[in-house]
């Protein structure tokens, strides 16, 4: 597949910028995993500009992490240029809009999903980053539409028009947030859109390593993008591909797999944050690293109550499932 200048694999698979959680140090769980492309949680536009801390730290990343995308959002067309510019100077692969989030905060400013509302605006504020940025490519992620007057072929080959070199789409409408079922037979109406030529990924419950290869042959998108089902698992990346080339399941990932991995994503974490935000951080991934695991619930409260690294290491190191969890950290 190419993006622009960007050559990735052919039905390549993604991991989808998540707020709060695709920092560096899980990108890299899940480059590691086998994800194609990683991209960071979205970043407003109006923080990049006044050079916000936070926003500005969002955009760093390690090499291993490359093929590498900044996500920006934001309601004004000439902020959302001048985000773009800093962006690129930060010299990732890639820089995505995001044109889908749903969340009442965002559409509130006009921002991410708002401007399925307003396709005139969007074309300028897509047409204005795209000259903005000089080096790379930029790309859109958006929704099917705003409500139930999906227009979302409209939209694809208008961004194609101003310059977007690849448009990921969530198989849902503004209107649905994350509620019902993604609907994939718009990925297939899109693939058969006259003029259509750039990327189209898919995105939306797309969970399993089946649902993968369904979603990939059935509907032609030639790439998937995968959200929540990686918190907790950037095996499925592994899996997704393997199962694709093979048609057959890789076996799953041990008890000491997960808390191998697990660790491993904490010491990133304390590197990249600084030891107490890094603790602070990790704490959304433990229940989903544990799941289903005997006395995993246990063990995860022992952790919460600690906001060092090294205790916290030597709870998961040292757990067994098998056992009622009774060790005790100085």
């Amino acid at each position: 597949m190419q993006i622009g200048s960007l050559i990735i694999p052919d039905k390549a698979v993604v991991l989808a910028p998540m707020e709060d959680v695709t920092d560096s140090p899980f990108r890299q769980m899940c480059k590691l995993q086998g994800a194609d492309v990683v991209y960071t949680e979205f970043i407003s536009s109006e923080g990049i500009i006044r050079d916000a801390d936070k926003s500005m730290f969002k955009m760093t990343f390690e090499e291993i992490e490359r093929p590498f995308g900044i996500q920006i959002f934001g309601g004004r067309e000439e902020v959302m240029a001048d985000a773009a510019k800093i962006a690129e100077a930060n010299n990732p692969d890639l820089v995505d809009i995001n044109f889908g989030c749903p969340v009442y905060k965002v559409v509130n400013k006009n921002a991410g999903s708002a401007c399925l509302r307003d396709l005139g605006l969007m074309e300028r504020m897509a047409g204005s980053v795209v000259d903005a940025v000089q080096n790379k490519p930029v790309t859109v992620k958006t929704r099917l539409g705003w409500d139930e007057q999906i227009r979302i072929q409209e939209v694809a080959l208008m961004l194609q028009s101003v310059g977007i070199k690849a448009l990921t789409v969530h198989a849902r409408t503004r209107q649905q947030g994350y509620k019902g079922e993604a609907r994939w037979e718009y990925f297939k109406l899109l693939k058969n859109t006259p003029g259509l030529h750039i990327p189209i990924i898919g995105n939306g419950d797309i969970n399993t390593p089946e649902q993968a290869k369904y979603v990939l042959e059935e509907t032609g998108v030639d790439g998937i993008m995968i959200g929540r089902a990686a918190i907790g698992n950037p095996w499925i990346f592994r899996d997704i591909k393997h199962y694709l080339e093979f048609g057959e399941h890789l076996q799953e990932p041990s008890l000491q797999d997960r808390l191998q991995m697990c660790a491993a994503q904490l010491r990133a974490s304390v590197e990249h944050h600084g030891e107490k935000m890094g603790v602070v951080m990790m704490k959304k991934h433990y229940g989903n690293y544990l799941k289903g695991v005997r006395n995993g619930k246990r063990l995860r409260i022992q952790i919460m109550e600690h906001a060092e690294m090294g205790p916290i290491l030597e709870l998961l190191l040292n757990f067994k499932e098998e056992e009622l969890f009774a060790i005790q950290v100085s």
